[in-house]
């Protein structure tokens, strides 16, 4: 099975089990991490999803959007891994993803 890995903001590392189809914010919520507040539930409407994308899979993981990057913006923790995990569709092109959950605003 495919999974990722988050590291939280204590540092630390949790493997957890993933599907395609499913957002990588929904992966670490469905997974129990409940530091990642997801507020919008995955609308792209807040920056409460917030995770460092390791640099080993910034290509697949993608770039931002507009709309993601205007949100991030808000943060006063963006750097250029910075993503939205609800932005972030799991696919298996993904499967060993590393991600950290950014500090909270």
């Amino acid at each position: 099975m495919a999974e990722i890995t988050v590291t939280t903001r204590e540092g630390k590392d949790i493997a957890l089990p993933a599907k395609p189809g499913m957002s990588v914010m929904e992966i670490i919520r469905d997974g129990g991490i409940d530091e990642l507040l997801a507020l919008c539930g995955g609308c792209c409407s807040c920056a409460t999803c917030h995770v460092y994308v390791d640099d080993d899979f910034a290509v697949a993981a993608g770039k931002a959007g507009a709309d993601e990057d205007d949100l991030l913006d808000s943060s006063d923790h963006k750097t250029g891994a910075s993503r939205l995990s609800c932005q972030i569709a799991f696919t298996a092109a993904l499967d060993g993803l590393r991600v950290t959950i950014a500090p909270e605003d």
